[in-house]
């Protein structure tokens, strides 16, 4: 079968069907999407909140608690503990499917009448404030995160311990502000940084210790803006710089970006991969358009923070022993066939389901565990499972679903967005595609108004003191105002307050006071990461340099030396790729070949 151009019905941009695409939506059965590969996505992210959590009342015992399900949505919300619990009847919510209504309509009414968990967390202790995290201990506002330890204000944590506000790092400790890094030990403001220690502000660099200000460099130690140093001349230089000043750090911030531009970037971070395109992957074989892929992924495309994970398509947080997956959101531990779900682990051939655990043979479903041949939460046999669900997937292609922007829903698409129980500016969907309330509006997208503020800033974060020596334990009493003043898209909680163990880290180790809430410092780490897209470019290597770095809006333009003599000669590089650098990022971008000609 030949490639196919299609024409998105969000966007009304065109995208192209692949003839391997064609092959896996014939394996499991689902008619081609109308949706184009960015749609779809920014789609399956409205229905994760990771972030915005509230103040609720299981509506089974009355126990208060947090949620992340707010007010508004009138969802039927139990204590997680109790949801667990064989203390009541899953199935009290099922109902008969009425083929003269759309499914989609009656999946909406399911949907808030079958009682969920307060959150999605799985044997944490101590650590109530955070969501979508498991086996895990005294943590505070962490989220997507896994078997960590006292670690707070961070997302996709693996394996952290002692640190604070990162992003996607693995095996992290006593770290703080770093992103997208692995097997780290007191190093700060890192991106992209391996097998580090005691440094600060690396970028691309591997086993790199005691260094400050580095860019491309591996086994490498006391070395300052990428000059070595004698270990007496480095603790002599770098004693010059007092970072427990907020003016400082900023400063050095800004020199630092400037130095880091100067140098080439690699078209995508790899590890052991073959046959794969996309950014930050290891261990994958044959994925395509595939990002932050944390090993033993195969045959898969479109799949975002995935582990373990076997001929699956379209989905973040997919596998850890999941196969042939399609269209979900936190799904596939230990699954298998699965079509459009959420937040549902231990299953076999499911569609359409949120929240199921241990379950197999369900089609619309919401909140159940170890059923099975349920429809709309109601029980069947196996033969009258095998012959209704034929007929409802044929109402759904005649009796379509339409939103209320007049995109078209049959059997194939996921859930649409305005039956999600979340809005839009409390979903992945404003991280990784942020829109302003207007805008979010005129798309027909839900839009969650802040509520009115219980609390009163007593400081401002302009207010606050510059160096961290000059700030006193009443700290702890104050309500810091953020400095984005709720004025960005960042989901800004307009005010914060310090807690004992984080004032403690940054005497420790000398770092001022943050001037922004955790969800705007969440977001200036989500800006540093490239974004979910590939584009199609050249190697930059000249020869004996680079071409010159020509972002829009750039105002200075850099060309870089190479260090060493590469394949191609004096010659142009004629390497092509695949890659999640934009043509007008003012990055200078190289292929494998040559950039590890130039990490030195």
């Amino acid at each position: 079968m030949a490639a196919e151009s299609k024409t998105c019905q969000n966007c009304k941009k065109e995208f192209v069907i692949e003839p391997e695409d064609f092959s896996f939506y014939e394996r499991i059965q689902v008619p081609p999407p109308t949706f184009c590969p960015d749609c779809r996505m920014q789609r399956r992210f409205t229905w994760r909140n990771e972030r915005t959590l509230y103040k609720g009342k299981c509506a089974a015992t009355g126990k208060e608690f947090l949620t992340m399900f707010s007010p508004e949505s009138n969802m039927v919300v139990y204590d997680r503990d109790y949801w667990w619990s064989d203390k009541w009847d899953n199935l009290q919510s099922g109902r008969d499917y009425d083929f003269s209504r759309p499914f989609f309509e009656q999946y909406r009414e399911l949907l808030h009448q079958a009682p969920l968990p307060n959150l999605a967390n799985t044997n944490v202790t101590r650590s109530d404030y955070g969501n979508h995290n498991a086996d895990s201990k005294d943590c505070y506002l962490l989220y997507a995160s896994y078997e960590c330890d006292n670690v707070s204000f961070s997302s996709g944590i693996v394996e952290g311990k002692d640190s604070m506000d990162l992003y996607n790092d693995l095996k992290a400790e006593l770290c703080y502000e770093d992103t997208l890094s692995d097997n780290l030990n007191r190093v700060f403001f890192s991106y992209d940084a391996g097998q580090s220690m005691d440094s600060m502000f690396l970028r691309h660099c591997t086993n790199t210790n005691n260094s400050l200000g580095c860019v491309n460099l591996r086994n490498k130690q006391y070395c300052i803006f990428n000059e070595q140093y004698s270990k007496e001349e480095y603790q002599k230089e770098r004693a010059k710089y007092d970072f427990g000043s907020y003016q400082n750090l900023e400063a050095f911030k800004k020199e630092f970006e400037e130095f880091h531009r100067k140098f080439p970037r690699e078209f995508a971070a790899f590890l052991r991969c073959a046959g794969t395109t996309g950014d930050h992957v290891g261990d994958a074989k044959n994925c395509k358009e595939c990002f932050d892929g944390y090993g033993g992924t195969e045959d898969s495309k479109y799949a975002i923070h995935a582990i373990d994970l076997k001929d699956s398509y379209d989905g973040y947080g997919f596998g850890a022993n999941g196969e042939l997956l399609y269209e979900g959101v936190d799904s596939g531990i230990n699954g298998s066939n699965y079509k459009f779900t959420v937040y549902t682990h231990g299953c076999h051939d499911v569609q359409y389901v949120y929240c199921c655990h241990t379950s197999s043979h369900l089609f619309g479903c919401v909140g159940l565990r170890s059923r099975e041949y349920c429809i709309l939460n109601k029980q069947y046999s196996k033969n009258e499972y095998e012959a209704l669900v034929p007929k409802i997937i044929a109402q759904m292609n005649a009796t379509l679903y339409v939103d209320a922007a007049g995109r078209k829903y049959a059997y194939g698409e996921f859930f649409p967005h305005e039956i999600s129980p979340f809005a839009y500016n409390e979903t992945l969907a404003q991280e990784y595609f942020p829109l302003k309330k207007e805008e979010a509006l005129s798309k027909k997208y839900v839009w969650k108004n802040l509520g009115k503020k219980e609390y009163a800033v007593t400081v401002e974060a302009e207010d606050l003191p510059d160096h961290i020596k000059d700030v006193s334990d009443d700290i702890l009493k104050e309500v810091i105002g953020c400095a984005h003043k709720g004025e960005c898209t960042h989901q800004c909680t307009e005010a914060f307050k310090i807690i004992p163990g984080e004032l403690d880290f940054y005497r420790k180790f000398n770092l001022p006071l943050p001037r922004l809430c955790p969800n705007c410092r969440h977001y200036e780490r989500l800006a540093l990461r490239n974004p979910f897209k590939l584009w199609h470019r050249k190697c930059q290597c000249g020869g004996a340099a680079s071409d010159p770095s020509t972002g829009s809006g750039q105002e200075t333009s850099y060309v870089y030396t190479n260090l060493s003599k590469h394949a191609h000669g004096d010659g142009h590089c004629s390497n092509e790729f695949e890659t999640s650098f934009a043509p007008e990022r003012p990055d200078i971008v190289y292929c494998a070949e040559c950039y590890q000609k130039e990490k030195v």
